[in-house]
């Protein structure tokens, strides 16, 4: 019997239409709406709506500064040092998981920024290229001296 493969990080759907929004331009943060069974760390219930989560902005900047830790710093002791300067529990696997997500949202919003430029260049030089086609029926050819497109 064949053993099954673990799902990885990069099995996750790239059409997803949510994502926790980090800040903005004011630096608060945003509510946002829960779609999973799991309260992430650093938002809490609303206590009317069920899934209304509202920012924790201090445990979020907790978070963020765990991340910088974890360059010099293991992933449980980050996650213990978490733990007890928020008071509210996470795991080291919890804390890599929020990571990993973050960084893979981050990484797919830059190349969506970067195919939108290409897209965008692209789209020019082929109104560029129709100016420059309408009016005749056959394809204008670079070398202008031939015979046949007179």
């Amino acid at each position: 019997m064949a053993r099954k493969q673990a799902p990885s990080f990069k099995d996750i759907p790239t059409n997803q239409t949510w994502f926790i929004p980090k800040r903005g331009l004011d630096g608060e943060y945003y509510p946002i709406v829960r779609v999973g069974r799991h309260i992430p760390f650093g938002y809490e219930q609303d206590l009317e709506d069920k899934d209304i989560l509202h920012p924790i902005p201090s445990e979020l900047e907790m978070l963020e500064q765990a991340k910088r830790y974890l360059a010099e710093y293991s992933l449980r002791v980050v996650a213990r040092w978490l733990t007890e300067q928020s008071g509210r529990y996470i795991s080291h696997v919890g804390l890599i998981k929020r990571v990993n997500i973050e960084e893979q949202r981050r990484q797919a919003a830059s190349a969506y920024r970067t195919y939108e430029r290409r897209y965008k260049e692209a789209a020019q030089k082929a109104q560029k290229l129709e100016a420059g086609r309408i009016g005749g029926k056959r394809t204008k050819s670079i070398d202008s001296k031939r015979k046949d497109d007179t």
